[in-house]
């Protein structure tokens, strides 16, 4: 018989995409867009809305699916796609690995749909219980950071827990079995996770920080077609201010369009936060202490200027008058 456990990682796999194919090169009049398996990209892509904006441009629209955000930037890096939506460490590591990547907007304090998971049973109980313990997460990934913020809360040093770096499915099926401690996530792997009685929270992302999101373009791709990309970003905010207005039809969109169950798409539309924004300065400031952070750490080797890869969009032409 499986336990509760077992059908957790069966799940969280379920939920996964396979192997991720890469889409080829770049086509004259194509506008390649890689997203993650919840929130607003999704809803976009459901509702046609960026190919909509982008076809008095004469633009078609490419969709890729990944698993998470640093498979997402290597892409982008590589000009396999254009245009993604990462959470802050994957820009971060990118960005330091020379990627040429350019933040096109921010989906600033998105919510909380990041956790640390422990099992039911589990004599952990604070966050300075992970001391010494196996903790499971993505390595770049928004639940890195997760780790490394808890850890400051706790008094705790980065060097204090065992990291166990692994994707999701992975991450689940090793959080399932035993093989480690606790597990931080986001959603919707938070929230199927979360249905399952063997699992507890340990420490939910509104309790340390709350994490930004943004969108990122591919440099050259971006300096080249500007027009392109601000008409993507601009019908992603009013997809943004619908998802605000319009919760549950958000959840049946997003569950219809990933496979997630609709109960756990449920819990992860309610906590989530959907504006989209130009990045302001207090944006910038918080993203250049997460890669002050990782430098600190050596998870990055070198200190990097985010303010660097900020794009400006180009004014509009003067009218004539």
């Amino acid at each position: 018989m499986l336990s509760r456990r077992s059908l957790l990682a069966g799940a969280v796999a379920a939920a996964m995409p396979g192997s991720v194919i890469l889409p080829a090169a770049a086509e004259a009049g194509s506008f390649r867009i890689g997203y993650q398996k919840n929130g607003i990209l999704v809803v976009a892509k459901q509702q046609g809305t960026i190919e909509r904006a982008l076809k008095p441009l004469g633009v078609t629209v490419r969709w890729t699916e990944f698993s998470f955000g640093p498979p997402v930037l290597e892409a982008l890096g590589m000009g396999a796609i254009d245009f993604g939506q990462t959470g802050a460490p994957p820009p971060v590591f990118a960005q330091a690995a020379g990627n040429t990547l350019l933040y096109v907007a921010a989906q600033d304090a998105g919510g909380s749909g990041e956790a640390i998971l422990v099992p039911q049973g589990s004599p952990l109980t604070t966050l300075a219980d992970l001391k010494g313990r196996r903790v499971a997460f993505a390595k770049g990934s928004s639940a890195h950071y997760l780790v490394v913020r808890a850890l400051e809360t706790a008094g705790l040093t980065y060097g204090d827990i065992e990291p166990v770096t692994l994707a999701p499915a992975d991450a689940a099926a090793a959080f399932a079995r035993g093989a480690v401690d606790a597990w931080a996530i986001w959603d919707p792997y938070f929230a199927i996770a979360e249905r399952q009685p063997g699992t507890r929270i340990l420490a939910s992302a509104a309790e340390i920080e709350r994490p930004t999101n943004f969108f990122l373009g591919n440099r050259d791709f971006t300096h080249a077609n500007a027009p392109v990309v601000q008409a993507a970003v601009a019908a992603l905010a009013e997809v943004a201010a619908w998802c605000e207005a319009n919760r549950p039809e958000v959840a049946a969109l997003l569950s219809k369009g990933t496979g997630v169950p609709l109960d756990a798409t449920r819990r992860a539309v309610d906590r989530s936060v959907y504006v989209i924004a130009p990045l302001s300065e207090a944006v910038i400031a918080g993203q250049q202490r997460v890669a002050d952070r990782f430098q600190a750490l050596g998870l990055i080797a070198n200190p990097i200027r985010v303010r660097a890869a900020v794009w400006t969009p180009p004014a509009p032409p003067a009218s004539k008058g």
